[in-house]
């Protein structure tokens, strides 16, 4: 917590040193500089984020919106300049809950009425509040607090106000007694006089804070010996970036160039570095980009299979249910168990009937015409880039997902060793597969219904990957058949037939190699009224 940083800062070292920021950028860049803490300036918020005067103009919780922002930028401890806590001790106490939850370290009050003037305005003389109601304030706030390591620093305006140095001791011992962590003598005469011999006549063992910003050739070693344990640099990094700006912009407007100021100007690299982009790149690359490496899922369930009348008579297979979901649930519900969370349909015979959590849906309104490759590229923008197909009608194990997506090749297709059906159930024009392999991997000689017993050593299930690369030969091969219409294409007699062991065999035959993914079990799709029933006894709950 950065309140007990502040503790310990206050216990162990001989001079605190404190930075005045304006924004979160400025209290960066004391952090960086090596200062113990940060002040959130009012006088610097109410200038930087407003163009105001610092004269209670912002509201409490303006003020708060750019304080979190420099406790959110920075590891060390804020320190908040609340003025005069915006108003009476229900004020103090509201302030006071919020900056504590906001997680600022400390706060800093005065005994300037509300609304107050900044003390350092040319030619003010400010009438404080008497010191009882202040001290009000300061227990008010301790009162309040939660965190025993939470700061508490009263300001005494007495010497500002021309009240004198008895009236400024009296102040700060009231204030003291009403529980504040630390005292901040304010001076605005331009040698540390006032200082010293308010240093020298406190004798208490509570911290004194000075803000030497009218005797700015004071010296820290000075200071620790006058016993002031607090120093804040108030408003220069303000002003420093105003004459700079000023300086920037005029040079700019002059010669109508930016590189007049370029050797001048802090490079955006370095802006980039303070704001963080390096870890958000760290970020990217941990969280999005892993994410990412899981591609994209796209089930074709476009058409419509005669085979499986009537029961798709007012629906589209998809949307068949099997033990309390539809086959696409089930689907859905694999893949994101195996890692793919974006998971996009494309739908044509009864869309509207189409529908799982989450999914995205393309149609395609030609699906009567056109096969389930076309289907598939419907869905451009899932298949720009690595993606996942699965046929609309097959039921697979997480196991085989996952098994699938270890897979770093171009194209991989799943492929099952065994051939599960008899003669009593036959598949209409089952996806047959030869492959070849070595020690490095298998990958696929030939496919298609075409292939004869003896010429085969697996089915293609329905399930492939398809790297960025692949992808575009996918498209490349369909488009050779889609734009030539030259026919047969591999085991298609017209486009409507184009399947994708058509494409893939045209891949195969460029040259390319289509790699093998093998299974034993795990799968099973339903093309039959057989095979419907058989997903309601074996599909586990």
């Amino acid at each position: 917590m950065k309140a007990r940083q502040l503790r310990r800062l206050l216990r162990t070292k001989p001079v605190v040193l404190v930075g005045g920021a304006h924004d979160a950028l400025s209290a960066k860049l004391i952090e960086e500089a090596g200062y113990d803490a940060v002040w959130a300036s009012s006088f610097g918020i109410s200038a930087a984020t407003k163009c105001l005067p610092d004269a209670n103009v912002l509201t409490m919780t303006e003020a708060l919106e750019s304080v979190k922002g420099m406790n959110g930028a920075v590891r060390i401890p804020v320190i908040a300049d609340c003025d005069n806590g915006y108003g009476n001790v229900h004020n103090v106490i509201r302030m006071v809950r919020e900056y504590e939850m906001a997680g600022i370290a400390g706060i800093s009050i005065e005994d300037n009425p509300f609304p107050k003037k900044c003390s350092l305005y040319p030619g003010e003389r400010p009438e404080l509040v008497d010191r009882d109601e202040m001290a009000g304030r300061i227990s008010a706030a301790k009162a309040t607090q939660r965190s025993k390591d939470f700061v508490v620093i009263a300001r005494t305006e007495a010497l500002i106000a021309g009240l004198g140095m008895e009236e400024a001791l009296g102040r700060a011992r009231a204030y003291e007694d009403a529980g504040a962590d630390a005292i901040l003598i304010h001076s605005r005469k331009h040698t540390p006089d006032e200082i010293r011999e308010f240093a020298a006549r406190w004798k208490s063992r509570t911290p004194l804070v000075v803000v030497p910003t009218k005797y700015p050739s004071v010296k820290l070693p000075q200071l620790k010996r006058m016993g002031i344990k607090v120093v804040i640099h108030a408003n220069q990094a303000l002003r420093a970036s105003v004459t700079a700006m000023k300086d920037v912009l005029g040079a700019m407007r002059r010669s109508g160039s930016l590189a007049t100021v370029e050797p001048r100007v802090t490079p955006l690299s370095e802006v980039f570095r303070l704001v963080g982009q390096p870890v958000l790149e760290s970020n990217d690359e941990r969280f999005i980009q892993k994410y990412k490496q899981a591609p994209s899922a796209v089930i074709t369930a476009a058409g419509f299979e005669r085979s499986i009348w009537p029961l798709n008579s007012d629906r589209p297979k998809a949307s068949l249910e099997v033990r309390g979901k539809s086959i696409l649930e089930h689907q859905v519900d694999t893949l994101r168990r195996a890692g793919v969370q974006r998971i996009a349909v494309v739908t044509g015979y009864k869309s509207e009937r189409i529908s799982a959590p989450g999914i995205v849906k393309y149609r395609n309104p030609d699906y009567a015409r056109t096969g389930m490759v076309h289907s598939l590229l419907t869905a451009a923008q899932e298949t720009r880039d690595k993606f996942l197909h699965l046929y609309g009608d097959v039921l697979i194990d997480e196991a085989v997902v996952q098994k699938l997506l270890r897979s770093k090749r171009d194209i991989t297709i799943v492929v099952h060793t065994a051939r599960r059906r008899g003669a009593s159930n036959p598949k209409p024009q089952p996806d047959w597969v030869r492959t070849a392999g070595d020690e490095h991997g298998e990958w696929v000689t030939a496919i298609g219904h075409h292939l004869r017993p003896g010429e085969y050593n697996g089915e293609y299930i329905g399930l492939a990957l398809f790297s960025k690369k692949g992808a575009s030969l996918l498209r490349s091969a369909y488009l050779k058949a889609a734009r030539s219409k030259k026919f047969p294409y591999h085991n298609a007699s017209c486009l409507k037939d184009v399947q994708m062991t058509d494409v893939l065999q045209e891949i195969v035959d460029r040259g390319e190699k289509v790699h093998v993914v093998r299974i034993a079990s795990g799968w099973f799709d339903i093309e039959t009224f057989e095979d419907y029933r058989r997903a309601w006894r074996e599909l586990a709950v």
